[in-house]
């Protein structure tokens, strides 16, 4: 536990309260979490790190396999071409050196085709495995670092009820900021979880009333900002998953309130119709954001500002969701005037 943190807390109890035993026990069991929960969030970013290597690494072998594979088909080209040269459909009689050439030519070409085929399906192959490794493993930490941030959490709070009367406003001040790191720590355990499990949300698509379930995600937002909604008159039926598409509209309007500094916060809902897809727009008059950034934060723990109630996770769950559903999410934005989020669903 940090020292400061131990020493602040002591200085504003009674005399006879510092050395108290049971305290010992309280700092030590804080020590105990925060240090638990500290190498098991390590370790989780060193597991997400690698992972992403390791499929960037697989994604960059697979692009090399293709282009390898294309040029096959291009010598294969050239093959039809020579059997054109010969005029086979005339019947004309082949020389048998260049009978077996051939013959020898096109049996090589087929075997390197073959091989590439099989290198690739190792490839994702080790893929899918690196895929499902992580989030269990993303699911098993974040489980695990759920019981010791309780355990803080319901410590702080016995010790502000125990011995609220000798703290001192400074001293509760120092428990309350406790329990917000554990808040944010809590924040960002829910935010993984969510994110590992995206995939694993029952695969099967039904029809999903858009305007039903937008109206359900505002209704269930608790901003305490004053928040303006307008939303087209008819919002389409769209086939999916209606928990997926419950999450992704959740983290975008919330993206549109938190990162908002207006005194009225306006935000718009629309959607248009395309021939194959349907494209929805969200927009807000918020910030904005640097177009230098507009790739970071679709970045899984990527976050522009230091704000705990943001994991920084929520993008990127955002995109995940619309990938599963082979569309695209792209943003327009200028610094203080505001953000639209533009993505696309397959019909």
């Amino acid at each position: 536990m940090n020292s400061l943190l131990k020493r602040q807390i002591r200085k504003f109890l009674p005399e006879e309260f510092r050395s108290e035993k049971k305290l010992d026990k309280f700092f030590d069991a804080i020590d105990r979490s925060y240090t638990t929960s500290d190498e098991q969030f390590a370790m989780l970013q060193r597991a997400t790190k690698i992972s992403s290597d390791e499929l960037f690494n697989v994604n960059q072998q697979l692009t090399k396999e293709t282009e390898s594979q294309k040029q096959v088909i291009t010598k294969l080209e050239g093959v039809i071409d020579k059997l054109k040269f010969y005029d086979l459909d005339n019947d004309r009689p082949l020389e048998s050196s260049d009978s077996l050439k051939l013959a020898d030519f096109i049996d090589n070409q087929t075997k390197e085709i073959i091989k590439i085929n099989q290198q690739k399906d190792k490839l994702v192959q080790s893929l899918e495995r690196q895929n499902r490794e992580l989030n269990d493993y993303a699911q098993l930490v974040s489980h695990d670092l759920k019981s010791p941030l309780q355990s803080i959490e319901a410590l702080t709070t016995w010790v502000i009820e125990d011995y609220s009367e000798v703290l001192g406003e400074i001293g509760k001040e120092n428990l309350e900021l406790i329990k917000e790191n554990v808040e944010k720590m809590d924040t960002l355990v829910k935010g993984i979880l969510e994110y590992s499990t995206i995939g694993k949300i029952e695969k099967e698509n039904y029809d999903v009333d858009m305007n039903i379930l937008v109206k359900e995600v505002i209704e269930n937002l608790d901003p305490t900002e004053k928040v303006n909604f307008k939303i087209s008159d008819l919002l389409p039926v769209v086939k999916g998953n209606r928990s997926r598409f419950q999450l992704l509209f959740s983290h975008l309007i919330q993206n549109a309130i938190q990162f908002n500094n207006k005194k009225d916060i306006n935000i718009e809902i629309g959607c248009k119709e395309n021939t194959h897809f349907w494209q929805f727009h969200i927009k807000d008059n918020g910030k904005g954001v640097e177009r230098k950034y507009f790739d970071k934060i679709f970045i899984a723990f990527q976050k522009l500002e230091d704000n705990f109630k943001s994991t920084g996770i929520g993008l990127s769950i955002v995109k995940k969701i619309i990938e599963i559903y082979n569309g695209e999410i792209w943003l327009e934005s200028k610094v203080n005037k505001g953000t639209i989020f533009y993505f696309k669903l397959e019909k």
